[in-house]
């Protein structure tokens, strides 16, 4: 895998245009991209993917399935179909992630350990545990998610490095929320930057906003691009 496949750009567009214009504008700069609730909503999510495979580009499906385990398990088969790469599940029982896991076929399917906008405070409104924190919920849940079957999580690099220590390197940490600067009105909570993000453990880094809504997305996508090699060189040269 090249250093520019671990860049993921998020296509959260409401409409297939727009998103069809980046891609055009990024080329071949980027390789790898995520399309989510947002455009499955707007009606052309299938046309998307079926572009994006046009293009040779890699797809996260980041559809966040959460129900129960037969309809989890005949959805993943579902979007197995169409070969996509990536798919995302939320992290529920065991039975759940085990179903998924033996449906996805060559798809690799990650768990939503805790989604990046959540706090501990968010987490405890939510009936968790105040006792558990939220470091020790992800681990727990990342951990039946690996026994269950699936590829890895979705996390926050805050995290990524103690389930590097906790389970080691054989499975995916797919980290959102990487940021070069603060962004105004930023609805992700637990942010990081690039070197830290891999330096953790982070197999891929999702970024949107920063990309899509900067004046040259292509320019943008180059910087990140760059630190993510410079990241490369300088902390897992040997």
């Amino acid at each position: 895998m090249t250093t520019k496949e671990k860049l993921i750009v998020a296509l959260d567009f409401p409409e297939i245009s727009a998103a069809k214009n980046l891609v055009e504008q990024l080329g071949s700069e980027v390789i790898f991209y995520k399309i989510g609730l947002e455009m499955l909503m707007s009606g052309d999510y299938f046309e998307l993917v079926k572009f994006l495979k046009s293009k040779g580009k890699k797809i996260f499906a980041d559809l966040k399935f959460h129900d129960i385990s037969e309809t989890v398990a005949r959805a993943v088969a579902n979007i197995a179909q169409y070969e996509v790469d990536l798919l995302t599940i939320h992290a529920g029982s065991r039975d759940i992630m085990r179903r998924a896991a033996e449906s996805k076929g060559k798809v690799r399917v990650i768990a939503i350990a805790a989604l990046t906008n959540l706090d501990q405070k968010d987490l405890i409104e939510m009936g968790s545990d105040p006792k558990i924190s939220l470091e020790e919920l992800v681990i727990k849940r990342t951990a039946i998610a690996l026994e269950s079957g699936l590829d890895g999580v979705v996390s926050s690099a805050l995290e990524a490095k103690i389930l590097r220590q906790n389970f080691g390197k054989d499975f995916l940490i797919v980290t959102p929320g990487i940021r070069l600067t603060a962004l105004s009105g930023d609805d992700q909570k637990r942010v990081t930057d690039v070197k830290t993000a891999l330096t953790n453990g982070s197999s891929y880094l999702v970024v949107g906003r920063p990309i899509t809504r900067d004046v040259n997305p292509r320019a943008a996508a180059q910087q990140f691009n760059q630190l993510i090699h410079e990241a490369f060189t300088t902390s897992f040269a040997s």
